[in-house]
């Protein structure tokens, strides 16, 4: 099974490191974050992996190489000429992960023990175009859900944005946890080029497909885009 690991972004929250690394290499407890959600898909059955690079490109590509893959067969899908953010980044390296039904994406900078299993199970029961993995948990930005976890929405709390793709009378407010499963399908349904957020395709897509959350609690989960949270990731992920 194939996944695109992201680890293009810049990762200005993690300075000082980020000055001269990329935060893909960014370690808790003598771990890199590229090693440690590797060895994540592992334990699910994906061993083909895609990574996406643009800041310091030249050491993520050193670092697998070096390491063999942490036993994956590991690609590079090289963005060095221009960060194309989640959307554009899955776009470029569409080639890539294209030859079985369906593939998974995971953040670099995320780290989790959530059970990818489960999300499966969901994403094949309603024969989901997408189904990403949701959590209640604090951030600005969420996921609207109605009765049945369609996606129908999006709302930013902080600027009181809302986009609402679906008519619902039930709208549950998720985090977006990072972890999601596509159809190969996608490909031949998203219109966007260039550089853009796979947010803005899950809401276009939404309106006419079949895009699902699939809520986890009670899972380790944390954004290791912070200094502060690094730490916090140390005390979670031995």
């Amino acid at each position: 099974m194939k996944a695109i690991i992201y680890a293009a972004g810049l990762g200005t929250r993690l300075k000082p490191w980020t000055d001269k690394h990329p935060k893909a290499l960014a370690i808790v407890n003598g771990k890199t974050l590229l090693q440690r959600n590797i060895e994540y898909l592992q334990l699910h059955g994906f061993r083909d992996v895609v990574v996406n690079v643009h800041h310091f490109a030249d050491q993520v590509k050193q670092a697998i190489e070096d390491n063999d893959g942490w036993g994956s067969k590991v690609v590079i899908s090289d963005e060095s000429d221009g960060l194309l953010e989640t959307g554009g980044g899955l776009i470029k390296a569409a080639p890539l992960l294209q030859g079985e039904d369906f593939f998974l994406s995971v953040n670099a900078d995320i780290l989790t023990n959530l059970d990818i299993n489960v999300l499966m199970k969901k994403f094949k029961e309603s024969n989901a175009l997408i189904s990403f993995a949701v959590s209640d948990r604090a951030t600005s930005r969420k996921i609207l859900l109605d009765e049945t976890n369609q996606m129908c929405g999006w709302r930013n709390s902080n600027t009181g944005e809302e986009k609402i793709v679906r008519p619902s009378v039930t709208k549950n407010a998720m985090a977006y946890s990072c972890v999601t499963l596509y159809s190969s399908k996608v490909f031949d349904l998203i219109t966007s080029t260039g550089k853009f957020s796979i947010m803005d395709e899950f809401l276009k897509l939404a309106a006419n497909h079949t895009v699902t959350g699939v809520p986890h609690q009670g899972d380790k989960w944390i954004d290791v885009g912070t200094t502060e949270n690094l730490a916090k990731a140390e005390a979670m992920f031995l």
